[in-house]
């Protein structure tokens, strides 16, 4: 087997909006959103979701020590609008950085894209003992008219940013040891309720709201049949993924799991796991909002910068995407950073 390795990682995130200054200029009411414990979102001002994915990308690059002409595939993924019609994102990512003239492939898998990307970039290495180099990248923008990031998916702030990972089977600071995905595709009616088929972007409602494909979904399919399928699927990919890895979530020194509003973070993960709180990155996630495909590759950035994750200890990442699709991918800290 093909041994896997995160040779860097790197994050651009746009500076802060507080929730009082939001509320403050009536983007936003306090009672909507007051029990996600989110306390600020970070905003862009002006840079796309690509142009941030190229931020962050050659931050990993330098991490890695990784010549751009060294990457072998670049995978892009993202949820909203990338800035462009009828344009390629994850090309553009491997123009600006230079990365080689291998395929540039853009990931849609909405909040589970970035994990969706990992999984398909190992794959990718692992069939050919050539290529040794994979660059993931994620970046999202979500604004008005289009997204209101405060409004569109209640139990969920958005925030901008980009994020980039460099993984090798050369070498890296940490290793891979086991990379999980399950999907439920029955699912998919979640996110898609009763409107019928767009011609056009934003043709159902702008800015995008899907609380009434929920409510729809739910009272043609059935909460409790609803919540088994989430909670089966939860399970499903955490029992493999340690089970592969030959570990124990007791075992494991960090959760860096998707930066979701309070109550959706205990529901889906949490109490569902036994994970502490102070064993995720809760108190920094709530101050930067959930990233779209990104949480994880910026979840694990910040690990590393901060010296949180020691050589030696394991720490777990988790996505879960509409469709439905949920990620594992349990990763073990070798050595320090450089």
């Amino acid at each position: 087997m093909t041994e896997l390795f995160v040779a860097g990682t790197g994050r651009w995130l746009p500076p802060r909006v507080s929730l009082e200054q939001a509320v403050a200029e009536g983007l936003v009411e306090r009672r909507a959103v007051w029990r996600d414990g989110i306390v600020s979102v970070c905003v862009s001002a002006d840079e796309a979701g690509p142009e941030m994915a190229v931020h962050a990308a050659r931050s990993a690059l330098r991490a890695a020590g990784t010549r751009p002409e060294e990457i072998d595939l670049v995978l892009h993924a993202c949820i909203y609008h990338q800035g462009h019609d009828l344009w390629a994102p994850a090309s553009h990512v491997q123009h600006a950085v230079g990365a080689g003239h291998g395929p540039a492939v853009e990931i849609r898998q909405l909040s589970n894209g970035g994990m969706a990307a990992l999984e398909l970039a190992a794959g990718y290495l692992a069939a050919n003992r050539a290529r040794r180099h994979a660059l993931i990248t994620t970046g999202d923008r979500f604004a008005l008219p289009g997204m209101d990031r405060w409004r569109s998916d209640p139990g969920t702030v958005l925030a901008d940013g980009g994020t980039a990972l460099v993984l090798s089977t050369v070498d890296g600071y940490a290793r891979v040891r086991a990379l999980v995905t399950v999907s439920d595709a029955s699912m998919e009616g979640l996110q898609r309720g009763a409107d019928p088929f767009g011609v056009t972007p934003l043709d159902a409602r702008r800015p995008i709201d899907v609380e009434p494909a929920h409510r729809h979904f739910m009272a043609s399919a059935g909460l409790d049949a609803i919540l088994d399928r989430l909670d089966a699927g939860g399970r499903e990919v955490v029992k493999r993924v340690t089970s592969e890895a030959r570990t124990e979530l007791e075992e494991i020194a960090w959760f860096v799991l998707p930066n979701l509003g309070l109550p959706r973070l205990k529901e889906y993960f949490l109490d569902k796991f036994d994970i502490p709180l102070d064993r995720t990155l809760w108190s920094w996630g709530r101050e930067i909002g959930h990233l779209g495909a990104g949480d994880q590759i910026a979840g694990l950035d910040e690990l590393i910068v901060s010296g949180r994750l020691r050589p030696g200890q394991l720490c777990l990442l988790a996505g879960v995407g509409a469709g439905f699709t949920w990620s594992c991918a349990v990763v073990e800290m070798l050595r320090e950073a450089s």
